[in-house]
């Protein structure tokens, strides 16, 4: 997937995205777990390009951070004109670059370094085009611009919806914006596109006239609609979540790892699973999720920031929170919760408990309705459990404190001082019985209930 030459990626997100009626900018909306433009980004990545420029307008602030993060260059849009306009304002971060310039967009997420690879590609080909345009045959065209092309893809012609005529319209091929151009060539022809259209606004499609005129053909590549489907909506947001856990679900199938209800499955885009792992129906993965091989996920778990390796079972209903790290064979049962805690091999919370900052030895046993009391309103504290210690139902382990190995702490105990290995922690007061007491109290009850 090298690229034949050095790229630079410039990658317009300076929509206002009115439809979506957010706060958030548009292309900072997540598709799994992962904000749309970042998803751009990581893919852009994978070639390795020479620079990465982001067009803005509102929202600075929002995704500067991001694309600092990723080493890219913000420029603003303002006001904003149209496509080729805003293409325009990227010159100055490319000053003095003489590669290739891959035009993307950040609300169309979807795209892989496979295709983008593709586009670069073509544009070096023998018969050299000025410019290479992605497409796609939507079921649905609705009001994308179109491509005339010829059988050789060789474009005759690209037309925005609101300006093509009838015969235009009823093109199947549809332009999805992105484009492959060197830079030697794009700006010079961004430079003489003008706005003679019904929106009054400088569309970059227009290159591709201009560079006709100067005798130079221009190409398209055509790919799958899904994967230059865009988001203005909430709805379309949605559509595009479904369409790539449908295909993540389909992928870790192919992997190996059995979805018993598959479309009940929701993953993360950087969730991983061992080949021979089960998962149960309405199981939920986070992002940073690492799972082994032969593992069980139950039904309705949640899982996020967390590794649970080779063997081990969890669930249902249990809930592994960031900083998780279930050893091999280890379970965790119905109704448990881990925070940043670590379980030995064979260590087991079977049952409605909250394990948080703690570490928990191979084959220890914590009881039903166990909590670590790690918080005291301003800090974190650890517990430590040793291997095969063995912990009573309904226990209050008050951190910080060490359980020793091969300790039993017995049920309904609140252990706020270290418990030694081997030994038995008793901490909870004495039981009392009275003879005769619960008979004597009804007598005496019912007869004052009477008397009223």
């Amino acid at each position: 997937m090298t690229p034949p030459t050095p790229f630079a990626a410039v990658i317009l997100a300076a929509g206002m995205g009115t439809r979506m009626k957010s706060d958030l900018h548009k292309v900072l909306h997540p598709v799994a777990g992962r904000p749309m433009i970042e998803h751009l980004l990581a893919s852009v990545e994978r070639l390795s390009p020479a620079k990465v420029a982001v067009v803005v307008g509102s929202g600075r602030e929002q995704l500067e951070p991001l694309v600092e993060a990723h080493a890219g260059t913000l420029v603003v849009q303002e006001p904003q004109l149209g496509t080729g306009h805003a293409v325009q304002q990227a010159q100055q971060a490319l000053n003095g670059f003489a590669g290739d310039v891959l035009i993307l967009y950040g609300d169309t997420p979807l795209v892989g370094a496979e295709t983008m690879a593709r586009m670069l590609t073509r544009l070096h080909e023998p018969d050299e085009p000025a410019i290479v345009v992605l497409a796609s045959r939507p079921a649905d065209p609705r009001a994308y611009g179109r491509v005339i092309a010829d059988a050789d893809g060789t474009i005759a012609k690209m037309v925005e919806f609101k300006d093509a005529n009838a015969e235009e319209r009823g093109c199947a091929l549809c332009n999805s914006g992105l484009m492959a151009v060197r830079a030697a060539d794009l700006f010079g022809l961004l430079g003489r596109i003008g706005n003679d259209n019904a929106a009054r606004e400088y569309y970059l499609p227009d290159i591709v006239m201009l560079a006709a005129r100067d005798g130079r053909r221009s190409v398209v590549v055509e790919t799958d609609d899904w994967e230059v489907a865009g988001v203005n909506s909430r709805g379309e947001l949605a559509a595009i979540e479904s369409e790539w856990q449908r295909r993540r679900r389909e992928q870790a199938m192919v992997d190996g790892v059995t979805l018993v209800a598959p479309e009940t499955v929701w993953f993360a885009h950087d969730t991983m699973i061992g080949r021979d792992s089960v998962i149960e129906p309405n199981v939920m993965f986070g992002p940073g999720v690492t799972i082994g091989e032969r593992v069980r996920i139950r039904a309705f778990s949640h899982i996020e920031g967390a590794r649970v390796a080779d063997g081990a079972e969890i669930g249902p209903y249990a809930r592994l929170r960031p900083g998780a790290e279930i050893g091999e064979q280890a379970k965790i049962g119905n109704f448990v919760e881990v925070k940043k805690s670590r379980f030995g091999r064979g260590a087991k919370a079977n049952h409605l408990s909250y394990i948080g900052d703690a570490e928990v030895g191979a084959g220890a046993n914590v009881g039903a309705g166990t909590i670590t009391c790690n918080y005291d309103g301003f800090l974190k504290y650890p517990t430590k459990i040793g291997e095969g210690a063995f912990i009573g139902s309904n226990s209050a382990l008050v951190a910080p404190v060490v359980i020793g190995k091969g300790a039993i702490v017995a049920a309904g105990s609140v252990v706020t001082r270290d418990v030694a290995d081997d030994a038995l922690a008793l901490a909870r007061g004495s039981q009392v019985e009275k003879p005769g007491w619960a008979a004597r109290f009804r007598e005496k009850m019912a007869a004052r209930k009477k008397a009223k």
